[in-house]
């Protein structure tokens, strides 16, 4: 007999919709656009031939319609791998568990899931108002090491090797590496960059930004400008790809972290038309996401 999931671990509305996204099954395409900023989704959808489905609940907005004869959805996560731990989790449910019976379903449903955001660059040759693609995230937000999880032997490969770096200057770092679809990335690489992203857990400090508090560790950017291992090296920061990344591997689903670059760490400079390379970036992913 297949086990049933408890109502404090599966929560579903009296709607029939589940808890946070408050989205119902019939609510959601295969493909799926996630931007952080709620306001952001309108930017999306609106270039959609038909919308078919609006849901808004807290910070997560969804937009479910057609575009190019293709279902898509875009949904807001709001900032931070707290909330794609949310998101991921809730939309996995929503095609691959059976609501009435709480079960898991024999057969499973893989999303394609596109992350379009923002990111800083720590390198001097990706400048702003460049769209990068992320090969692999570094996580140092801590989300994945609550989750059984194995890398491949590339990515631990990797990963030993940045966290043999890091503990030279940070001897508490405990990240975690995962790496993009690569159905998606294969689609996607031959238009962009492509790069190793890490995510932070925060905006401030650790991201080696600093306003008026000390920084525990102030050199962070230039450490990780000059990380180096073979071919790999960090070439930007934000604070959602190697959480959609590891949750993506761990529960079947397809999923590429895209970047419009609006600031250089190094520089010091930041996109004087923000605005502009984000919605060129918007428009290119979803010519190539309904192609």
């Amino acid at each position: 007999m297949k086990e049933r999931i408890p109502e404090s671990e599966l929560i579903i509305n009296p709607d029939g919709s589940i808890y946070h996204l408050h989205l119902k099954p019939s609510e959601i395409a295969d493909t799926i656009i996630t931007v952080g900023d709620p306001d952001r989704v309108e930017s999306v959808s609106k270039h959609f031939d038909t919308i078919q489905h609006k849901v808004h609940h807290r910070e997560f907005v969804t937009h479910t319609g057609y575009l190019n004869n293709k279902r898509i959805s875009v949904i807001s996560t709001g900032i931070g791998t707290d909330n794609i731990d949310i998101v991921f989790n809730e939309l996995d449910a929503l095609v691959n568990i059976d609501f009435a019976t709480r079960t898991i379903k024999d057969e499973l449903t893989a999303l394609d899931i596109i992350r379009v955001g923002t990111s800083g660059s720590v390198n001097e040759d990706i400048d702003v108002d460049t769209i990068l693609i992320s090969e692999t995230g570094i996580g140092m937000d801590g989300l994945l090491n609550f989750y059984s999880y194995e890398n491949t032997i590339q990515e631990t490969v990797y990963l030993e090797a940045f966290a043999a770096y890091l503990k030279m200057y940070f001897k508490d770092a405990k990240p975690y590496i995962a790496s993009a679809g690569e159905n998606l990335l294969r689609k996607f690489e031959s238009n962009y960059k492509k790069g190793t992203t890490i995510t932070a857990n925060g905006f401030y400090a650790p991201q080696g930004r600093r306003l008026r508090l000390q920084q525990e560790f102030p050199n962070f950017i230039e450490v990780i400008n000059k990380f180096r291992h073979k071919h790999f090296r960090i070439t930007n920061l934000e604070m959602e790809t190697a959480g959609i990344y590891g949750l993506g591997k761990l529960l079947g689903h397809n999923c590429l972290s895209v970047n419009a670059i609006l600031a250089n760490r190094i520089h010091h400079g930041f996109s004087n038309y923000p605005d502009k390379i984000i919605n060129k970036m918007i428009e290119e992913v979803l010519e190539i996401a309904t192609a």
